[in-house]
């Protein structure tokens, strides 16, 4: 555990049978909690809170078998779910402005919707989509991707873009969140706090261009019907380098996501 002349905080969090390594800046504005891509750890949020800047307050934390925490025998969703209370109890956040990418946006929806007294927001960057490949077909699809990928996971891992998984795990994560986009619809329905889209246009690693708008088109009818939720922005760039590419949208989505909280509490 450490701490830096600014208050920072860098320390464990045990949870189940692992722990996960997680940053407070301890800033003196809204907390954001930063919910990662499915095997990615938390250094592609580096441009996000470089451009928000000292304001607010960025905690960051790797799940179970990803990046610097623990490796773990449980990797689903609902252990997820219960990293993100841990992170929260750990460092004293009550009302969290969530912002999770892919997989992590999924995460998000599902904490806001079971904690409506306690989310401020959600900013989901390309995920919690209303679509997933589903059945058998799908989940074999799926296999096959990672059975393709398995000699390149081990090399990627230290560049935070894999997890302490073999293939067959990865594709395990990869088939139940597949399975939780599809049957999102009525969760999105169900939470009320603001929640603010940035969405890629391009193309994703396993999913084509086409399929990807398809995708994002899902979408349509949740904003058709819910006024709290909405697209902040669509940019250039694809699924797995949308933080890279456009990080000033999504820091703009959070700073739109705290001011229609703000705007609905007055």
């Amino acid at each position: 555990m450490t701490s830096s002349a600014n208050s920072a905080w860098t320390g464990m969090v045990p949870v189940d049978d692992t722990a996960l390594s997680v940053t407070d800046t301890r800033g003196p504005g809204r907390p954001v909690v930063y919910l990662n891509g499915a095997y990615a750890d938390r250094r592609p949020w580096r441009p996000v809170i470089a451009e928000l800047g000292t304001g607010w307050r960025h905690i960051t934390f790797d799940e179970r078998s990803r990046g610097r925490s623990k490796g773990s025998a449980d990797h689903s969703f609902e252990a997820c779910v219960r990293d993100v209370d841990a992170v929260l109890e750990a460092t004293g956040v009550d009302r969290p402005l969530l912002v999770g990418w892919s997989y992590g946006a999924a995460l998000a929806v599902h904490w806001a919707e079971r904690n409506p007294d306690r989310v401020l927001g959600v900013v989901s960057v390309d995920g919690a989509i209303p679509y997933g490949l589903t059945g058998e077909e799908g989940r074999e699809r799926i296999r096959r991707l990672f059975r393709r990928m398995r000699l390149l996971l081990p090399l990627v891992r230290p560049l935070g873009m894999a997890a302490r998984m073999t293939a067959d795990q990865h594709a395990d994560v990869n088939i139940e969140a597949n399975e939780i986009n599809a049957a999102i619809e009525p969760v999105l329905d169900r939470v009320t706090c603001p929640v603010r889209y940035v969405l890629a246009t391009g193309a994703s690693l396993g999913g084509g261009q086409e399929e990807m708008e398809r995708m994002r088109a899902s979408l349509d009818p949740v904003l058709a019907r819910k006024p709290n939720i909405r697209v902040s922005a669509k940019v250039a760039s694809n699924h797995s380098r949308i933080l890279r590419k456009d990080f000033r949208a999504v820091a703009e989505a959070v700073r739109e996501t705290a001011a229609a909280h703000d705007q609905r509490t007055r």
